[in-house]
């Protein structure tokens, strides 16, 4: 018989970083998650992308096993690591925080194309552009 799935929790944290630690382990508490199983399962695969945040969605079944995905890095923060800035900018339509040129968001969009909700490219792209803007990054030419 399959396993019935209880809960579904949707956490971030740094690759091959985890602690059980706040603001992770009451998290997984709260969910009926086995915190020390998660973080050393969750470092052994994330070990390659060390100092990435790592968005995870993790199900929870009825018997309290759990199985994990992990998604690719936050398009903001691949757009912050491209222009070289700590943060955007708070106010996007006052003022700019920095440039991002069409092939830096190109390169952007084919890494996040598994968890985009685009058909090709292009589309992708255009989502991309849509979180510069939102962010105040000036997209050139």
């Amino acid at each position: 018989m399959a396993k019935e799935i209880i809960n579904q929790v949707k956490v971030q944290a740094e690759g091959g970083k985890a602690t059980p630690a706040p603001p992770l382990g009451p998290v997984l508490g709260q969910a009926g998650i086995n915190i020390g199983e998660f973080v050393n399962q969750f470092n052994e695969q994330t070990r390659d992308r060390m100092g990435e945040v790592v968005p995870v969605v993790i199900t929870v079944y009825d018997d309290r096993s759990f199985d994990f995905v992990c998604k690719t890095t936050p398009a903001s923060r691949l757009i912050l690591k491209a222009i070289g800035k700590p943060k955007g900018s708070g106010k996007n339509l006052v003022s700019k925080c920095g440039d991002i040129t069409k092939a830096q968001i190109k390169e952007i969009a084919e890494a996040k194309m598994v968890d985009l909700n685009a058909n090709d490219i292009e589309q992708a792209m255009k989502i991309i552009e849509g979180t510069c803007r939102s962010m105040g990054v000036h997209v050139k030419e």
